[in-house]
């Protein structure tokens, strides 16, 4: 049974990714606030990973980093604070986490961390400037701490398209928004949390112990496709 770190495992796809995981694995779960629901398997740390200090945790196979931020304006009414506040939360978050964690992931057999990107990063969306600027810093990140710490962790990221979380609401507020938002993609949809979780739980897994240094775009055809 493999040891995993969650960062942000109270709501969204954090919370999916905790319910995917906690049947096989012990779960820690590190996040302001408690998930709603106790496991036999599941340990929770209440702490804000950007202001707080993060808790010593020794024995560790995989750390997950779900915080993440959607900060739409037009870039001319981003303040500079807007920036940094996408990049303490996307990026400074990810670091800390990995630097507190990464002593007990080289001494696993089969360390894993999974970082989350977005699909702004690869295309150009109005509104995301800040978002996909943070993001961008996350999947640079990703590849470079995924070269530091080979052979021993593997290091990789998600990009989702528009998933259906609180985080994600007030873009899907009404019915014209979410017809409007699954037509935007080729696929005709948008995702469920579950979706990415399963992606989570593919990656933390020893069945991709062959791949680090990835972006995996789950991006219901968004980017690459044009229909």
């Amino acid at each position: 049974m493999k040891t995993i770190i969650i960062v942000g495992g109270s709501r969204g796809i954090g919370k999916a990714t905790l319910e995917a995981l906690l049947p096989n694995n012990k779960v820690i779960n590190i996040s302001r606030n408690a998930p709603d629901f106790d496991h036999v398997n599941l340990t929770h740390y209440n702490c804000d990973v950007v202001s707080d200090e993060l808790p010593t945790i020794e024995v560790a196979d995989g750390l997950i980093y779900c915080p993440g931020s959607i900060n739409l304006k037009p870039f001319k009414r981003l303040s500079l604070d807007d920036f940094r506040t996408d990049f303490e939360i996307n990026v400074i978050g990810a670091i800390k986490s990995i630097q507190a964690y990464s002593p007990a992931l080289l001494n696993s057999e089969s360390g894993s961390i999974v970082l989350f990107s977005t699909v702004a990063t690869a295309m150009g969306m109005p509104f995301h400037a800040s978002v996909s600027t943070a993001k961008s810093a996350v999947e640079g990140l990703m590849k470079s701490v995924a070269a530091d710490l080979a052979p021993k962790v593997r290091v990789n990221a998600i990009a989702p398209t528009i998933t259906q979380t609180d985080l994600a609401a007030k873009l899907l507020r009404n019915e014209r928004m979410v017809e409007n938002t699954i037509q935007r993609h080729p696929l005709k949809k948008f995702l469920d949390p579950g979706e990415v979780a399963a992606m989570v739980e593919y990656l933390i897994s020893d069945v991709s112990k062959s791949i680090s240094g990835q972006v995996f775009k789950l991006d219901c055809g968004i980017v690459s496709l044009k229909v």
